[in-house]
């Protein structure tokens, strides 16, 4: 079955089922390995992509519902300037170890900025409870998800 889309700005169209998961076309079908599966239950955090400039766990998202819609992986997300805000930021706080969450991780930062206008820790933890870091510990994330914050809001 065909299913047209758009990703990371392009028109696409995949060669699949509807039941298959979002997830598996950007990896299997297009080559977007950035996408990760940690869980397979919506609970890391680590295939988030936005469906629609809303962000989803990639691993729950039948290609049903992705019809027509636009989705942004962090390899599309990667070609922005505030990407490149965000990476650098989680560099210089040593944010990153494995590497295996991070894309993740930097997709709820972005969804973050979206979506939020007040940046208390509360509210920055909240946003990032949907990932999880096997490595770091959150402290030093949290530490560059502020200085984002403070060279992209304030």
């Amino acid at each position: 079955m065909k299913i047209p889309f758009q990703l990371n700005g392009e028109p696409v169209v995949a060669e699949t089922t509807y039941s298959m998961r979002l997830l598996d076309v950007v990896r299997n079908e297009f080559g977007l390995t950035g996408t990760k599966e940690g869980c397979s239950e919506g609970e890391c955090g680590a295939c988030l992509v936005f469906l629609d400039n809303k962000l989803v766990n990639s691993c729950m998202v039948p290609m049903s519902h992705v019809v027509g819609k636009k989705v942004e992986t962090i390899e599309g997300f990667a070609k922005s300037e505030r990407y490149q805000v965000i990476e650098q930021a989680f560099q210089n706080h040593g944010a990153v170890q494995c590497g295996f969450c991070i894309p993740g991780m930097i997709m709820a930062v972005e969804n973050l900025l979206r979506t939020q206008t007040v940046f208390t820790e509360e509210i920055i933890k909240e946003s990032m409870s949907g990932n999880i870091c096997r490595c770091t510990g959150y402290q030093l994330i949290y530490d560059a998800i502020k200085t984002v914050i403070q060279e992209v809001v304030e």
